[in-house]
């Protein structure tokens, strides 16, 4: 149960009186204003201490460790690595906060703004973790999704304080397990092995790295374990008390010999041994670097005159000699590796460098984190040269290398450390826990668009943390999201505005523009399709199989035609011209005009009338609408009977002059019924846009009896404001009526022109 303000104040008093006196004050200044009768000279871990003492007693975590005890660990690791009191004390504070309702708020009253951004930061931290470590993830994705974890847990903790106190937590924990002989779940232990291990090696905390993987090793691989323990046959304290005799000997001997060194000595720890034996396939007697000494001199002639002096004094191990000084590795690293035997006869491996080069190898380029973690193939699909990579290394120069230094020097109201290190990169939340990495900015459409192409298309709105954001927000580190999407739909175009932010992936963009040309040639197909279909009903090769009529014509598929056909680069006459590879015979009509029937004057029954034959089948053009008493003629067409044009048709003088045979004489005739009959005919209408524009010209038509049966309008922006084009289809039955109504819609305000077409 959450422990409430109050409750805080009354079970940790006198020390949370000062939250109390922090009422209003600034709280950056809070920790140093104590109320009467307070130590002010309590320093911050006894305060840390006395605070969070009974808020964590008889408190279990999730783990099952006790609490207090939990903090206690942490805080010891933490002074074992040489952290500053301060640190030690935000450890204690970190663990009381989960038993508090408002513990950022209740924390900077007591302790500072520093300490409450530190407990905040380092909560959620944990939070995110056990999110990751609980993610539903299938196998494949396993390696994936460690890659993004790791990532995440510097690029959320801009405060490193945070990374480094979950380190110093994560290996409690597992002292824990180990101490109380219980077994630890696998998941925490592949997490640590996967996780922090490699963290605590990128932030060269090597004691805290190699106890970590010794711990997880002896969870993952009991039976391994114990065979390299028995192995050794000796303890750990045993092998550092003689790795640490040797680094005596070795640094006496080498002053008596008059060379000023450096001697480090450090003992290989069993995950390590083991990895070494399986990696390589080595048998444990040829693992040489069970003990190792590095010898750090001023300059290379030293590191020379060291190797003589190591190889007079102790027996040499054959074929054990490297030297990467005159031949460096590939990626730089600079160093002599020989093995000799100590006094007792067990192999010691001695490593032989300047300081610059050990700089080099611990903190540049070829760090040894670098190139053991990537190898060859890369660490975890990011090779060591990668960008993330060159930020690591930088940020150890300017920040990492400093850490505990830094953290001895440590003012509450500082900024935290490592800010802007990784500014280009987010890490985000699915709602079952899995890692997605964006760009810095990116936006819940970006995040859709991460997860399934399909889904970024579909996505209509986005929840983070629960609740309802705009599509175009900015995302941040450690959010969780969820998208919402429609069944079936596409993107908006106007996610590729960008002034309007909703969309700062360039692989999302690129995603929106395939889909809108995707879609932009289905529609060019579809008019081509219907264009070659309408051909072929024309010509009666209905039956006719497209794709066979594609291949005909040299296209790999019926698509293909369709689409050079919708895009007007490929004439129908050529598919004519393969139909029709002969001159057909004459067809009727043909046969009609050529025989001419009938003389010019017959008198016409209703309709039109083809002078000289009856019954014939008519169309009026399209392209002139033609209406009594608009002088017409007629042209013969294939298959369509005859078309009736007005006479000054252009098309239909094309027409006549192309194939003067084909032209008909033809009238208008008298209307059949008491119906009269009614033509179709298009109006052209100029204006400037204006509001209610077409509804004054449609009044018109309809005061004047004229039925409207279509119109297309478009504006089209100009210097005069805009000009709307409009074209009306009105039915008449007496073409000669059009002047008289023209003439009333050119008087209709802002109508500059009004003609037939």
């Amino acid at each position: 149960m959450k422990t409430s303000l109050r409750d805080a104040r009354e079970q940790a008093a006198p020390i949370v009186q000062l939250a109390e006196v922090a009422e209003g004050a600034d709280a950056a200044n809070s920790s140093s204003a104590l109320p009467a009768g307070a130590d002010a000279d309590l320093a911050p871990l006894e305060r840390a201490r006395a605070f969070a003492e009974p808020l964590l007693t008889g408190r279990v975590l999730d783990t099952g460790e006790d609490a207090a005890g939990h903090a206690e660990g942490v805080a010891a690791i933490l002074q074992g690595i040489g952290a500053a009191p301060s640190m030690r004390a935000a450890a204690y504070l970190v663990y009381a906060g989960d038993y508090l309702q408002k513990p950022e708020e209740v924390v900077a009253k007591a302790f500072g703004e520093s300490y409450a951004g530190l407990v905040s930061h380092t909560r959620r931290l944990v939070q995110i973790q056990r999110a990751a470590r609980e993610a539903q993830v299938g196998p494949g994705q396993r390696a994936e999704q460690t890659e993004r974890v790791r990532k995440m847990l510097l690029a959320f903790s801009r405060d490193l304080r945070v990374v480094l106190l979950r380190l110093a937590s994560r290996l409690q924990t597992l002292r824990w397990f180990a101490a109380t002989k219980r077994a630890c779940p696998r998941a925490l232990a592949e997490e640590s092995m996967q996780v922090f291990a490699p963290l605590a090696n990128r932030l060269g905390i090597w004691q805290i790295k190699w106890e970590i993987e010794d711990l997880s090793f002896r969870f993952l691989e009991p039976e391994a374990y114990r065979q390299v323990a028995q192995l050794l046959d000796e303890k750990r304290v045993e092998r550092e008390q003689g790795v640490e005799a040797f680094r005596i000997e070795l640094g006496d001997e080498l002053a008596v010999a008059g060379l000023k060194a450096e001697v480090q000595g450090r003992p290989k720890h069993l995950y390590s041994i083991w990895k070494k034996m399986r990696g390589k396939g080595l048998d444990f007697a040829r693992v040489f670097d069970v003990r190792a000494m590095r010898v750090i001199v001023a300059d290379v002639p030293s590191c020379y005159a060291v190797l003589g002096r190591v190889h007079e004094r102790y027996q040499v191990v054959p074929g054990e000699f490297d030297d990467y000084i005159a031949k460096p590795k590939p990626n730089g690293y600079q160093s002599l590796h020989t093995v000799v035997l100590d006094a007792e006869g067990r192999a010691v491996e001695v490593q032989i460098r300047t300081r610059a080069m050990h700089e080099h190898a611990e903190h540049g380029v070829a760090a040894h984190w670098a190139y053991k973690e990537a190898g060859a193939k890369g660490y975890a699909g990011v090779s060591a040269g990668g960008d993330f990579d060159a930020q690591i290394a930088e940020a150890r120069k300017a920040v990492l290398r400093q850490l505990l230094a830094w953290e001895r020097d440590f003012v509450e109201q500082g900024a935290p450390a490592g800010e802007g290190v990784f500014d280009d990169r987010i890490y985000v939340f699915t709602p079952q826990a899995a890692v997605v990495e964006l760009p810095a900015g990116a936006t819940p459409i970006d995040f859709a668009y991460v997860l399934h192409t399909d889904l970024g298309h579909r996505c209509r709105g986005a929840k983070v943390d629960g609740a309802m954001v705009p599509l175009n927000t900015p995302l941040k580190s450690g959010q969780t999201v969820e998208v919402t999407a429609l069944k079936e739909g596409g993107p908006s175009l106007d996610w590729l505005n960008g002034e309007l932010g909703f969309l700062q992936s360039p692989r999302s963009k690129a995603k929106v523009r395939a889909w809108f040309n995707a879609l932009a040639m289905r529609d060019t197909i579809a008019r081509g399709r219907e264009a070659v279909e309408k051909l072929l009903q024309r010509e009666g090769r209905t039956a006719m199989k497209l794709d066979d009529l594609a291949s005909q014509l040299g296209f790999r598929n019926a698509d293909a035609l369709f689409e050079v056909v919708g895009k007007d680069e490929f004439s129908l006459r050529n598919i004519e011209s393969l139909l029709r590879p002969a001159e057909p015979p004459r067809s009727v009509e043909e046969e009609i005009v050529a025989r001419h029937v009938r003389a010019p004057g017959h008198a016409p029954q209703g309709g039109v009338l083809v002078v000289g034959v009856e019954s014939l089948l008519t169309s009026l053009a399209r392209c002139c609408r033609p209406a009594p008493p608009d002088g017409i003629g007629g042209y013969v067409t294939r298959g369509k009977g005859v078309a009736i044009h007005r006479a000054d048709c252009s098309n239909f003088r094309q027409m006549a002059a192309r194939s003067p045979e084909r032209v008909i004489a033809v009238a208008w005739g008298e209307p059949r019924g008491d119906r009269a009959a009614v033509y179709p005919v298009d109006v052209v209408v100029e204006a400037g846009d204006r509001q209610g524009l077409l509804r004054d010209i449609t009044e018109v038509f309809a005061k004047e009896k004229m039925n409207v049966t279509g119109v297309k309008t478009q504006t089209i922006k100009d210097a005069r404001g805009g000009t709307a084009w409009m074209t009306f289809t009105v039915e008449l039955g007496d073409a000669s009526r059009l002047a008289h109504v023209l003439g009333l819609v050119s008087r209709v305000p802002g109508v500059r022109a009004a003609r037939r077409k």
